[in-house]
């Protein structure tokens, strides 16, 4: 749960995505570019491949899930139950800012991963 909160943490993404995500499923196209913007869901436009990736590395963290239809994977993500774990604790806060030993800590989780 910890490290799922850090990710978040360190993420450009705000706690309006998640509320979002909690009821339903939202697009890449949503949180990309100024449309992530108007929506609440970025602090600052974001590219559709650094979206994408921060995406996946919260889906690492099993915070999210990847959408599926009859077709196979979406490019649609919604929240997991840690996800929504976390969401009513940030309801009743924000999403803690992270600090510099949390940015650290993130970064080598994500980039460095020992084999199990």
């Amino acid at each position: 749960m910890m490290r799922a909160s850090r990710a978040v943490a360190c993420s450009p993404f705000e706690v309006e995505l998640f509320k979002s995500m909690r009821s339903q499923s939202i697009s890449l196209a949503k949180i990309t570019g100024q449309s992530g913007v108007i929506h609440h869901y970025t602090r600052k436009p974001l590219s559709e491949q650094k979206a994408e990736g921060i995406m996946m590395w919260l889906i690492d963290v099993g915070l999210l899930r990847r959408e599926v239809d009859g077709q196979g994977l979406t490019d649609s993500f919604r929240l997991t139950p840690l996800g929504q774990q976390l969401l009513q604790l940030w309801q009743q806060q924000s999403i803690p800012r992270p600090s510099l030993a949390d940015h650290w800590q993130n970064l080598c989780s994500r980039w460095v991963r020992w084999p199990v």
